[in-house]
Formats: structure tokens, C-alpha cells, sequence
């Protein structure tokens, strides 16, 4: 019997109601293992209903309760981290490890929320003028809703909602329909923690549910992370209706390495940040920009390494990589290889052909490698979101430096040098939000925020960190004058003294 995952609306499991469903795939064997329930507008109404009448109590609940529920959460998420990673699995096809890796980045943002009391410490002034003070404060701002993409279906959302909830904001949750199971999961376990019904809610479906959170009038925020595309149209829409945004969009991550580089460790960086998740992650390197003479020996040191990569499913211990999500979009990411020829580029790897004996059916494709790879070939300009590395050749820093610039996109880079100086030139000159100096992945830790610059971002707020909290919250100041007790009127004795 085919697995149904339906929604979580005011504490408990809701059946789908719309007669819609959409199908996950088991992405190593292609297998349809489960259907989803697709949300209608009076779905995602009730959804958001529930959310307004639990802010009602949760957004004036004290910060102790608030934590103390987060506490017990973060228990419960550790205590059910292999659980999680198991479904992660089934539905995304990524490894166990990096599942589980997934969750342990998730975490991060949980002790964060645990923590929030100190970021919403205000502010006091005293005696601005006689007798008053000025404070500054943040409040909750009401109902506000994530909208969360396949590849990371338990650390995205965990960007987002422990921030949310901690700092008095209840939360609605439409999360991939592609891999939702994590998300009901995390809704029964926040659940068990003793979360007030309603606070957390999930809804899943298709565009009907994700336009109508961004068009409902009492839907306050929206936490968006996915394409370029998807992320400047909900920016827009939602803008529009009056909401404040944050909508996280793609990557095009170049890796700079001088010819002073350790190519042995920066071959090691290559390898994992293009193939590490099979490529489906925005922060993936998908080009290493290498200057001067460097290039042949990096690419046969990539090249190396990329083909000792085990491919098979996520499930298996031995392997290193898992498939792609869909048949969809497995076909998509093999056609940059296939035109990369046409266009100029030398193929080194070419996976478009692999399979997994036994497992004929699943959405596998292998490691590819293309070096001298033009910037106008479409392997180069477009997100692959695949395990496809471009090598891309320069003469020096300067002019590596103005091609990464020159991409419409801004969300991390990485150079990888031995001279100091280079780097810190390197750090304030590139134009991206996230700068690693040999470190392939530069994705902050939770207390630091997370964000792009150019269109991998919209809106003024980066996820999680402080920006995660002021986006959360709204500042009210507040100036008070108090009559001195001293001055009383007549007949009225508060026991001061009148030659104060």
C-alpha cells in the first residue's frame, strides 16, 4: 500500500481534503513509494487560521517557556537524527552521512533559537531629558510562513522556524513536494517537545499553496530558499501583498586557485564541494577559476579523485554519492555534458552513461569534469544543481578575480593561496555574500548569518544568525516621562519627602 503524507495543521495530522496528490520517488530504484496531499487555498487557510489563533497566547508567552519547549525539541531532534536521515534518504536519495550531516547543520540553528534571549535583549536610555527615558524593543511579528526546496527537507526549514517560534511568531511550513516526509517528522517531534498546537503547522503542494501564502493578508513574513527564478517572483508577489521577505535564490560558486595553492588540498576541496550531496546544493563549487600554469596538474589531480567516488544508494554504507531526485531532472543536468563539446569545452569526465547494476531504474548519473570550459557555454552560466565541475583557465588573480564578478550571482566563493595578502585582497574585492580562504564550502555557522549577494538574494535580510532575528521581529522604541512621586498633588502622601 502506497504511503500517504498529509498535512499538519493545529497540532495534529490533517487529511488532504483537495483530492490532489503528487507522487516521491525512491530516487534509487525510481519507484513511486509514497503520494503527497496537495494543499487547496481553504487548506492553506486553515493552516494559517490555526497559526493566527495560537499567536494569540504563544506571542505574548514568556521567553522561558519558549526555550524550554526548544530545549526538549533539540533532545528529541538528536535522539531522532538517524530517523530523520533515514527519511531524508528514501525521498532525496542523498547518503546517510550526509543526512545526517544535514540535521547536525539544522541543529546549529536550534541552539541558536535555545539561546534567543540574548538577541532580544533591548535597549534603555535614562535621562534623555528631565525625567525621560527611551527604550527599544522587538516584538513577534504574528503568522509568518517558510517555503523550503528538496534538497536540504530538514536543515532549510530548520533555518528558519526555530528562529521564528523562539522569538514569539508562529510558523506555516510548505516544504518540497518532492521530499516531505522530514517536515511531518519534525512537526510530530516538535509536538512531543510541547509545542502549543497551532504554532507549527505544515502544508504541503504545489503553486495554488505557495500563492496563496504569499497573498494571504494575515501572513505577516515569507522565508523563501530555492532558484533564481522562484525566488525574484516570490520576492515580488510577496512584496507586493504588503509582506516582508527574505527569498534565498541560485549559485554559480567559483573556487580562484593561485599558483602558490597546495593543489593536493585544493584538488581534495574541488572534489567535495562539486560532487559532495551529487551537486544539489547551492553552495556547491561548480567552477574552479585557475590561474596560470596551474590548471593541468589541478584538473588531473580532480580528475583522480572524482573517479575513485562510489555511486550507489543512499542507504548503502560503501556509498559516497547517492542519484539525482528526479528522472526530471537527472535528464536536465546530463544535457549541459552532452552540449559541453559543441561549446567549446574539453570533456575529462563524462557520467551521463552510468548505472548501478541492480538498480537500473534510479536517477543515476556519474561524475562529470570539463576543463577549458568558455563563459559562454550554457555548463557555465547556468545552476547545474548536479555533480558537474567546470574548469575554467586565466593568466592572473586580476583577471579571475573580474570573471567570478563579472556572474549574475553572489552567493559564496572560495580562494586557495598560501599569501595572506591575496586572500584579503581577495575577501574585499569579490563580490559575493559568503568569502572562504581555503575553505571550498563557506557556509557560517549558526550565530553568523547566511546570504548572497546579486540574484542569490532578494530582499535586505540574510537566514538565520542576527539578521534571523531582526527579520523575525519588528522594533517598537518607546519614550516615557513619569511624574516625579515628589511632586503629588495636594492631600495626596506617597511618603517622599518634599525637599527631595
Amino acid at each position: 500500500m502506497t504511503k500517504i503524507v498529509n498535512h499538519w495543521i493545529g497540532g495534529k495530522t490533517v487529511e488532504g481534503a483537495s483530492g490532489n496528490y503528487g507522487p516521491v520517488t525512491d530516487p534509487a530504484t525510481g519507484a513511486v513509494t509514497t503520494k503527497v496531499a496537495f494543499a487547496s487555498v481553504d487548506e492553506v487557510d486553515a493552516a494559517v487560521a490555526a497559526a493566527k489563533d495560537a499567536f494569540q497566547t504563544w506571542g505574548t508567552s514568556s521567553l522561558a517557556k519558549r526555550t524550554t519547549i526548544l530545549f526538549r525539541f533539540r533532545a528529541l531532534l538528536e535522539a531522532n537524527r538517524d530517523a530523520i536521515a533515514e527519511l531524508i534518504t528514501a525521498e532525496h536519495g542523498k547518503v546517510h552521512s550526509d543526512a545526517l550531516g544535514e540535521v547536525a547543520r539544522g541543529l546549529e540553528i536550534v541552539d541558536l533559537a535555545c539561546g534567543i534571549t540574548v538577541q532580544l535583549k533591548g535597549e534603555l536610555s535614562t535621562e534623555v531629558a528631565s525625567r525621560v527615558d527611551v527604550a527599544s524593543i522587538r516584538q513577534p511579528l504574528g503568522v509568518v510562513a517558510g517555503i523550503t526546496p528538496f534538497n536540504f527537507p530538514a536543515m532549510v526549514p530548520m533555518w528558519m522556524f526555530p528562529i521564528a517560534i523562539a522569538t514569539g511568531n508562529t510558523f506555516v511550513l510548505k516544504p518540497s513536494e518532492k521530499d516531505p516526509s522530514a517536515s511531518i517528522k519534525i512537526a510530530e517531534l516538535l509536538a512531543e517537545a510541547g509545542l502549543p498546537d497551532g504554532v507549527f503547522n505544515v502544508v504541503h503542494g504545489d503553486k495554488v499553496a505557495v500563492d496563496r501564502l504569499l497573498e494571504h493578508p494575515d501572513v505577516k513574513a515569507v522565508s523563501f530558499v530555492g532558484s533564481t527564478p522562484i525566488a525574484r517572483y516570490i520576492h515580488t508577489t510577496a512584496s507586493a501583498n504588503g509582506k516582508r521577505v527574505q527569498a534565498l535564490g541560485g549559485a554559480k560558486n567559483h573556487m580562484l586557485v593561485l599558483p602558490d595553492a597546495d593543489l593536493d588540498a585544493a584538488a581534495d576541496a574541488a572534489v567535495s564541494a562539486a560532487y559532495g550531496s551529487a551537486g544539489e546544493r547551492c553552495m556547491a563549487i561548480s567552477a574552479v577559476v585557475a590561474v596560470g600554469a596551474v590548471g593541468d596538474t589541478l584538473v588531473e589531480k580532480i580528475r583522480e579523485r572524482a573517479e575513485k567516488i562510489k555511486i550507489g544508494p543512499g542507504n548503502d554504507p560503501a556509498s559516497e554519492m547517492g542519484p539525482l531526485i528526479t528522472k526530471v531532472h537527472r535528464d536536465k543536468v546530463a544535457s549541459y555534458v552532452e552540449g559541453a563539446a559543441a561549446e567549446g569545452c574539453e570533456v575529462v569526465l563524462d557520467g551521463t552513461g552510468h548505472t548501478v547494476e541492480g538498480f537500473e531504474d534510479g536517477h543515476w548519473i556519474g561524475i562529470s569534469l570539463l576543463d577549458k570550459v568558455p563563459t559562454t557555454a550554457k555548463a557555465y552560466q547556468d545552476e547545474i544543481f548536479g555533480p558537474v565541475l567546470t574548469v575554467l583557465r586565466v593568466d592572473t588573480y586580476e583577471e579571475g578575480l573580474a570573471l567570478i564578478n563579472a556572474s549574475p550571482f553572489g552567493n559564496g566563493t572560495a580562494i586557495f593561496t598560501r599569501d595572506g595578502g591575496a586572500a584579503r585582497r581577495f575577501q574585499l574585492e569579490v563580490e559575493a555574500g559568503m568569502v572562504g580562504v581555503n575553505v571550498p564550502i563557506p557556509v557560517p555557522v549558526g550565530y553568523h548569518s547566511f546570504g548572497g549577494w546579486k540574484d542569490s538574494l532578494f530582499g535586505d535580510h540574510h537566514i538565520y544568525g542576527n539578521d534571523g532575528t531582526h527579520f523575525y521581529t519588528r522594533g517598537k522604541v518607546v519614550t516615557t516621562r513619569w511624574p516625579d512621586p515628589a511632586d503629588a498633588p495636594t492631600g495626596v502622601d506617597l511618603g517622599f519627602p518634599r525637599n527631595h
